[in-house]
């Protein structure tokens, strides 16, 4: 999972919760993602910009860590 931005992702399908860790060391946690978004972003060529377009600004998160 090659990515300049995100270091790490995980996804609870029965929480619906994907928590996304970006190469700063900053966690997030984003609520209510649908699980076929999450596939869709874990089979893109580009993390980051799928990111950008389909989860940044689509889904409430919480700031996790610094």
């Amino acid at each position: 999972m090659p990515s300049s931005v995100i270091k790490h992702f995980s996804y609870q399908p029965g929480l619906k919760l994907l928590t996304i860790t970006f190469v700063t060391g900053l966690v997030y946690q984003y609520v209510d993602v649908p699980e076929r978004t999450f596939k869709l972003f874990k089979a893109a060529t580009s993390k980051g910009r799928y990111f950008n377009y389909h989860i940044k600004e689509k889904f409430k998160f919480l700031k996790l860590e610094d």
